[in-house]
């Protein structure tokens, strides 16, 4: 999956999840203020991102310091690296 696929697909899968237009997940975008997403709805985008990619984030500290589109998807993008490098 290229990083752009990521991007895709965790932009889909939230939009889904929170019945939001795809198009509003820019990397500027703010979940709480301009998405209107709150705490609950974190741990609902923690559970969401876990399914779609087969990931464990649980507790992972880095996760409360996502506060854009842009942040989650280099958290992502992240993730991808690790398992990647385990995989090689």
């Amino acid at each position: 999956m290229t990083d752009e696929q990521v991007i895709e697909a965790a932009n889909k899968a939230l939009a889904e999840e929170f019945e939001l237009d795809v198009e509003r997940f820019t990397p500027e975008v703010l979940f709480r203020e301009d998405l209107d997403l709150d705490s609950l709805d974190a741990v609902d985008m923690v559970i969401v991102l876990e399914k779609t990619f087969q990931i464990k984030i649980g507790r992972d500290p880095a996760i409360m310091q996502i506060r854009t589109v842009g942040d989650m998807h280099q958290y992502i993008l992240g993730k991808k690296r690790e398992l990647e490098q385990e995989q090689n």
